[in-house]
This record gives structure tokens, C-alpha cells and sequence, in this order.
């Protein structure tokens, strides 16, 4: 009975804050997300509170009069602590959790708790230590008092407790360690773009909001066998596949992490290396979920984040996904996107179209070759055959006669 008691104790019952500024960003529709980020971390929402403010108050992120009201509602609801939907500076962190004596968390704080939870690969473990240390270091005194209050929970875990309590000296030495590992990780990542770029392979990045398919789509064209759930962030490691399509071409495709309104700074920092698939890719999957009410404004901070990552001058396929869930017609537009597709990663409807969408965009990025190999160079045909779109081969007196569209730097030693 003592195990069952505790285990209660640590079941995290919160509170959401929120300021509205009146600066255009619906502070319900963020409140929203903000509890679905806080139940994928394993809490449970009990209240929710909203204050009207010019701006987001410096010292205590709420005003006296609507601290004193949350104060209330942590009694009356008995909540374990507080999550405030913008990030806290310590000044904030320190002075709400003096005034309202419980647990203070903030949304970047569950959202690296949740990176925690889903790094399965060594690199992923090394991105989200790296951003918590990075997020913490600054911290240590305000989380010091929070996290105490709870032996476990939401935001203690991945590095954990035990290295909140040492200096910020040692924090530093342990970021500088974690920051080469990441850098050899880097290094090793580079090599195997090298080695696909020699391939002549075309790589296509999958991009969108968190939760909006990437994953679904990516095991529906490749039966890559990955995590998908109807959760936010169900996939954190970035997985690459190769998909054959219909007419020979090959392409690969490279599922990403799952963006979101206000993505910590730290964390972007910490896995600019996984982000970074998007900038190195040739083409731009960007998936979106067009039975969200807020899909307009996922699509922005998708393009934003691109934007932030200095991904440019890419060719963007947007694939409007779940269109099974629709039950009415809708009007679906992506004024930024080259190339816009109806899907349902889950039922394969449109897929035909993506996979036409692909291989034009391929063919358009190869050049047209028409020549009559000698019989003594039919390892090239063979090499047509693997890296372009062979059209037609006919063998005659002369030689073979070929017909196909071939990487521009392979044309250059075909000719």
C-alpha cells in the first residue's frame, strides 16, 4: 500500500498560465497545445487561467491580483504546480515559485521533458542533455527550490536531479564534453551525405507541425516500421529510407522532428545537426494536418523554423494529410509550396499523385541523353539504370541505343 501511495504523490496535477497580450496569438488555442504537450509528459490539467496584460509582467509573469487567484484554485483543485505557457526567465521562475509555493514549470520546460522520454538513439540523448544543461545552467537557483518539492515528474527527467545540485562550473564542463561528442556525430553525418551525394541520390526532407503524419507517411511509402501515434512528438530521431518509385527513380526520404509554436531556442541549438537534413535535402515534404483548425498557422511556423534554419531555395511539396478524417469539402492552398497534394497517410488516398509529384520533380532535375553505347560499355547502361530514368535500350549493329534522363554530373561522364 506505501508503494501505491507514492506513486500517487508523483502523479503531477497542474495548472496552465497564460498571458494574452492581444498581440494576435490566441492564448486558449495555446493553452490547448500546451495541454496536450502536458499530457504527453504524463500530467493531467486541472484549471487553466488567462490574464488580460499590456505586456507579460517581469518579475512574476502574472500581476499580485491573479497570482492570489491561482493560489486559490492550487488549494481548491489540489494541483501539485503550475505550467506557464511562455518561457520564464529565472527572475520569474525564482519569484512564482516564492509566491505561489508549489512546483514552477514553463513550456519549454515540458517540452524537453518529453525530448527526454523519446531520445532513443545516443545522439538523441546527447541533444536534449545538451539542451536541459543549456536551459538549466541558467536556472540552477529557481529550479533548485522547484524540483525539490517532487521526487519525480515533469522536468526532472534525462540529465536529473542529481546534476541540477552541482555548480554551474561543472554544468559548463559537462556542455563543453557534450558539445565535441555532438560535433564527432556531426562529422559522421557529413561522411554520409558525401557518400549520398556521390550516389547521385535525390533526398527529400519530411517536414510539419508536430503530430501532423510525418511519420505515418514515411512507414505507408517505405515500411520504415517507426513509432506513430497520435501524440505530439511520438518520433524524435530523424530515420532515412529509400523509396523505389513507380517509374525506376530512386529517392530518400528523411523523416524529421516535429516543429511547434515557441520550439525552445535550446533546442533548435541542441539538434540543429538533425534539423539540418531539411537544408541538405533537394526537396521539402512538408506535411500538414488540414483537419486542424489552426492548420494555417502550423504551416506558418513550419516555414518560419525552415526560414531560421537558413533553408532556402528548396522545392516544396505540401501534402495536405488526414484527408479521410475531412467530412465536409475544404479549400486547401499553400501559397509557398511548389507542388500541393491531397493525402491520407493512413489509407494511401493520393499517394498515386504524390508519387507522379515526385518523379516529375525528379525528371525535371536530370538532363535527357540519347546515345548508342559499344557493346564493350554496357556497365554504363547498368549505371543509367541505377542513378537515372532509363526511357528505352535497343540493342543494334552499332551498339546499344539508349534513351534515358541522368543526374546533370553524371551526363558529364556519359557524353
Amino acid at each position: 500500500m506505501a508503494e501505491l501511495y507514492e506513486n500517487k504523490e508523483l502523479e503531477e496535477r497542474v495548472i496552465l498560465m497564460a498571458v494574452d497580450t492581444g498581440s494576435g496569438e490566441d492564448a486558449a488555442q495555446c493553452l490547448d497545445e500546451l495541454e496536450e504537450l502536458v499530457k504527453t509528459a504524463g500530467g493531467t490539467v486541472v484549471e487553466r487561467v488567462i490574464q488580460n496584460r499590456e505586456q507579460i509582467h517581469p518579475g512574476t509573469y502574472f500581476g499580485k491580483g491573479k497570482i492570489d487567484e491561482v493560489k486559490e484554485l492550487l488549494w481548491e483543485t489540489e494541483a501539485t504546480g503550475v505550467v506557464c505557457d511562455d518561457e520564464l526567465s529565472p527572475a520569474q521562475l525564482k519569484n512564482l515559485e516564492e509566491a505561489l509555493d508549489c512546483k514552477v514549470m514553463d513550456r519549454t520546460m515540458v517540452i524537453l521533458d518529453i525530448f527526454a522520454s523519446r531520445a532513443n538513439t545516443k545522439e538523441g540523448r546527447l541533444q536534449v542533455e545538451l539542451a536541459q544543461l543549456r536551459y538549466r545552467a541558467a536556472r540552477l537557483v529557481g529550479l533548485r527550490n522547484s524540483l525539490s518539492r517532487l521526487g519525480g515528474g515533469i522536468g526532472t527527467r534525462g540529465p536529473g536531479e542529481s546534476k541540477l545540485e552541482i555548480d554551474r562550473r561543472r554544468i559548463h564542463e559537462r556542455i563543453s564534453v557534450l558539445k565535441e561528442e555532438l560535433k564527432d556525430v556531426e562529422r559522421h553525418r557529413q561522411v554520409q551525405r558525401q557518400q549520398r551525394d556521390k550516389g547521385h541520390v535525390t533526398g527529400a526532407a519530411i517536414v510539419g507541425y508536430t503530430n501532423a503524419g510525418k511519420s505515418t507517411l514515411l512507414n505507408y511509402l517505405t515500411d520504415a516500421q517507426i513509432l506513430a501515434e497520435d501524440k505530439l512528438f511520438a518520433t524524435l530521431d530523424p530515420t532515412t529510407r529509400s523509396l523505389r518509385l513507380p517509374d525506376g527513380q530512386q529517392i530518400l526520404l528523411t523523416d524529421t522532428v516535429g516543429f511547434i509554436r515557441k520550439l525552445p531556442h535550446h533546442l533548435i541549438e541542441a539538434f540543429k545537426s538533425t534539423l539540418e537534413e531539411a537544408k541538405y535535402s533537394d526537396i521539402i515534404l512538408h506535411v500538414a494536418d488540414c483537419t486542424n483548425p489552426q492548420m494555417e498557422m502550423q504551416m506558418h511556423i513550419v516555414y518560419e523554423t525552415l526560414k531560421q534554419l537558413g533553408v532556402t531555395d528548396k522545392v516544396i511539396v505540401t501534402l495536405f494529410n488526414k484527408t479521410d478524417r475531412l467530412d465536409r469539402e475544404v479549400i486547401l492552398k499553400d501559397l509557398s509550396a511548389d507542388y500541393q497534394v491531397k493525402i491520407s497517410a493512413k489509407t494511401g488516398d493520393g499517394i498515386p499523385e504524390l508519387l507522379e509529384t515526385l518523379e516529375r520533380i525528379l525528371r525535371e532535375r536530370k538532363v535527357y541523353l540519347e546515345k548508342v553505347f559499344g557493346y564493350g560499355e554496357a556497365g554504363r547502361i547498368q549505371e543509367i539504370r541505377r542513378y537515372g530514368e532509363l526511357l528505352e535500350e535497343e540493342y543494334t549493329e552499332d551498339g546499344i541505343r539508349v534513351r534515358a534522363y541522368v543526374p546533370a554530373e553524371l551526363f558529364g561522364r556519359l557524353v
